[in-house]
């Protein structure tokens, strides 16, 4: 089992590879942003992350227009990831080929290949990291099944909330850790 990353913490350093060419360093907002939201998707097999990642970039603009820089990756190989991408046309930029050893420093759930599921390796279950302008991680949503992430709705009013506090808002979820 892969220890939790706590609220808090600096994001790891984790780069992957980016459908369209090049390299997608995670954790750092980009393009004039100074936050990234961080969605760690279970990959093609999976209709629920395609509709979620439909639904996410119809938020993009709300979050770029708060600051938020939005990245997602999954574990799956390049024809994979880009067969599903090419169903979800986002405006973002999605990495892909998500390592075990990332996906233990993210401290995501992770699912071996099984007779259920046409999957040919080992895959990160949900994630999602909310990164401010330092490189800490200020929200974390892990899940292990990709039915209980927050509904865009929610996530977009929550972001929103936080990013137009006066005082900076304080790092929950982090006591005892």
């Amino acid at each position: 089992m892969s220890p939790k990353m706590h609220p808090g913490a600096k994001f790891p350093d984790v780069e992957v590879p980016q459908l369209g060419g090049g390299m997608l360093r995670l954790g750092k907002g980009r393009n004039g942003h100074d936050w990234q939201l961080v969605i760690v998707y279970r990959g093609k097999h999976c209709p629920v992350c395609t509709g979620y990642l439909k639904d996410l970039n119809a938020i993009l603009p709300e979050l770029n227009e708060i600051g938020i820089d939005l990245v997602a990756v999954s574990a799956d190989a390049h024809d994979l990831a880009a067969e599903q991408i090419g169903e979800v046309a986002p405006d973002f930029d999605v990495g892909y080929d998500l390592s075990i050893p990332d996906m233990q420093a993210l401290g995501l759930y992770i699912t071996p290949p099984n007779d259920r599921m046409p999957v040919e390796r080992p895959f990160a279950e949900p994630g999602m990291f909310v990164v401010n302008e330092t490189g800490h991680v200020k929200m974390i949503d892990i899940a292990n099944v990709p039915f209980l992430r927050p509904g865009v709705e929610w996530l977009v009013r929550g972001l929103k909330f936080v990013k137009g506090q006066t005082e900076p808002f304080p790092v929950t979820g982090s006591f005892g850790v």
